[in-house]
């Protein structure tokens, strides 16, 4: 991906979480609240020839049951430190963040599906049928109530 497409428009509103060793980052993720007016729907980045994300179908504009809800993004470890425990501790500090900084009812994400069973683990359940993000290759959207 080119440079600058990590950044998202909501950047300054979100929550970056990261783990470094030494002078290494060696884990990210980053949590945002969704707007009530929002169904999740968005561009994958902000970059050029971005993919555009689908809905969360539980997140229809009328239904107060998931609201306030947050969306993890972004999340990525260095391959020579997976299955350390770095994701699992940035997830778990995000989770928490959601619910306290943003009182979140429920949180969303899309996962890589080589990723869905770290998000099973976790207690995010599966909410929708495979979809290919430009680029990056199939994902599901997930969601766990807070």
């Amino acid at each position: 991906m080119p440079e600058g497409s990590e950044r998202l428009e909501d950047d300054k509103e979100a929550i970056h979480c990261f783990a470094m060793m030494k002078d290494r980052i060696i884990a990210v993720g980053r949590l945002h609240l969704i707007s009530p007016s929002s169904d999740g729907e968005a561009k994958d980045h902000d970059g050029p020839g971005a993919t555009t994300i689908p809905a969360f179908g539980p997140l229809a504009p009328n239904d107060l049951s998931c609201r306030p809800a947050v969306q993890i993004r972004q999340m990525g470890t260095v391959a020579d430190q997976r299955r350390k425990g770095f994701a699992k501790q940035l997830l778990q500090l995000l989770e928490e963040a959601g619910k306290s900084h943003f009182h979140a009812k429920a949180g969303f994400l899309q996962a890589r599906e080589i990723a869905i069973e770290f998000y099973e683990h976790s207690g995010w359940k599966l909410i929708d049928e495979p979809y290919s993000i430009g680029k990056i290759g199939l994902h599901r959207s997930m969601m766990k109530r807070f």
